[in-house]
């Protein structure tokens, strides 16, 4: 196994793919796709390559824009507009940074993974373990594409309704590799389809798996349909779904501070589910940093200059007895500006796992795609549309695992918004919150900054005020694409 998960790029078979891309012949310099699928030790090669792909996508800027775009941060005066238009949300353009890179990124990487699930049957097997393997290798691809397409249709798709889903736009569904293609979108309900599809065949073929996994499982796969059901609203699906995974009992939730800090920290936690191989030195220059923005460690001063801090109300909503507080959260000395502040409170989600360090930390750590603690949040949700007694049991069991007392007598809309408050206790920067205040049909006001004196203010920072339902909830399709792409159609407001 350790062999195997000697991450490289695989150079020949990387290709890289975008919308924008004017190339229709294949480049000189690169094989053939079918060309690749030979033997046992290519399928293996071209598996470590999308697994390569995979965990530079999952965090950093794929993650922290989201929340940089919604109600949890105050930009600090050094913060250098880095990540401004999505914090203030004008001037937002289809032009963005954020907007491009994501896009482009996720659809490169559907490359490698879309010809591993056309292709992979192409390798010769000698024996039946090399083809279960194979298969094995087959599902990993399914699950993985449904990842980016989920990822792809909740920031570019419409919010599923199931009364318009067939007719919104969602993004363009592209399953096979054609460089010369100019894909029109496709409706929400048909990505929605497709991601479900591919989410079944990898239940079919991956094995259940157990905690620390780095590769897709099975587990890992009802995780990704619990999520996905929840976005499309259906409760009772993702009930199933959810309670066949927490019921397994192959994840129990940690109930001590240090088993907390041991799953953010160290990366060792009876809760992963599915995390992305990292390992110092080789992997290191994989960009799977992610909170230089929320941290901004200067070793050599012993202090810390962040790019955005946490509304007073963030820290607020943490009770002093929730591990959760002293885990996800901490205070430092930062200097802004060059004036110091002691005791501000950062998000320390993602400190960097000491294994890693290079003499400090270098915030590198295994990305986790799906941890238990999300499903039980997702599973509550659903709940409280399906039976409140038993959502109002199973935030007890989070809440009193985190170290806090259970609530009783809640129901309707306090039961409702104590569920909200828990999920974002829980998840709290992990890129969730923008999609969580679309699906629940809310604006947001900022709130209340620790220390006015330090952050960017004004009507598109500290003050911002965003009314539910607007455009901007929903990302623009990259102007490049746009321009290229004749088929294509823009969301509106873009």
């Amino acid at each position: 196994m350790k062999k195997l998960f000697k991450i490289f790029l695989v150079l020949g078979f990387a290709v890289a793919f975008t919308f924008s891309c004017d190339v229709e012949r294949f480049p000189y310099n690169a094989i053939e796709q079918t060309d690749a699928f030979r033997t046992m030790q290519d399928a293996e090669t071209i598996r470590n390559g999308m697994y390569a792909q995979l965990k530079s996508r999952v965090y950093g800027l794929f993650m922290f824009s989201t929340d940089v775009q919604a109600d949890l941060l105050n930009a600090t005066l050094d913060f250098g507009n880095r990540n401004g238009n999505p914090h203030r949300w004008e001037p937002m353009l289809s032009t963005d940074y954020t907007i491009r890179d994501v896009w482009q990124w996720y659809y490169s990487a559907l490359v490698n993974v879309n010809n591993i699930v056309e292709n992979m049957e192409l390798v010769e097997a000698p024996t039946d373990a090399d083809k279960a393997l194979l298969s094995q290798f087959t599902g990993e691809a399914h699950l993985i594409r449904a990842f980016y397409y989920h990822q792809l249709v909740i920031r570019w798709g419409m919010p599923y309704n199931s009364a318009t889903a067939s007719t919104d736009l969602g993004v363009p569904l592209v399953l096979r590799y054609n460089p010369a293609a100019r894909p029109a979108r496709a409706t929400v309900q048909q990505v929605y389809d497709q991601i479900l599809a591919d989410i079944q065949e990898a239940k079919l073929r991956l094995p259940n798996g157990g905690p620390n996994s780095i590769v897709a499982t099975r587990d890992a796969a009802l995780a990704l349909e619990a999520r996905v059901r929840l976005h499309m609203k259906d409760y009772t699906g993702v009930v199933s779904v959810a309670e066949e995974l927490i019921n397994s009992n192959r994840y129990p939730l940690a109930t001590t501070l240090a088993g907390l800090e041991n799953k953010w920290v160290n990366d060792q936690s009876s809760e992963i589910i599915f995390h992305a191989f990292v390992a110092r030195p080789d992997e290191l220059k994989s960009g799977v940093g992610v909170n230089n923005i929320f941290l901004g460690f200067q070793a050599g001063a012993g202090l810390y200059t962040p790019d955005f801090v946490p509304q007073q109300w963030v820290i607020d909503m943490y009770d002093e007895n929730d591990f959760r507080k002293h885990v996800f959260l901490d205070q430092k000395l930062i200097r802004i500006q060059g004036f110091e502040y002691p005791d501000i409170w950062l998000i320390n989600k993602y400190p960097g796992n000491p294994e890693m360090y290079t003499n400090v930390t270098n915030y590198q750590h295994r990305p986790k795609l799906f941890h238990i603690s999300e499903t039980y949040m997702n599973l509550i949700e659903a709940l409280f549309h399906v039976n409140e007694g038993q959502a109002l049991n199973r935030l007890n069991e989070i809440r009193q695992a985190r170290g806090l007392g259970a609530l009783s007598g809640l129901a309707g809309n306090q039961l409702r918004d104590a569920i909200r408050q828990e999920r974002l206790r829980e998840l709290l920067a992990e890129g969730y919150r923008l999609n969580d205040l679309m699906r629940w049909g809310l604006g947001f006001e900022r709130g209340d900054p620790q220390n006015i004196n330090f952050i960017v203010t004004g009507s598109t920072y500290n003050e911002l005020s965003i009314e539910a339902g607007h455009e901007k909830f929903v990302w623009g399709i990259p102007q490049n694409d746009m321009t290229t792409n004749e088929n294509m159609v823009q969301n509106p407001g873009w």
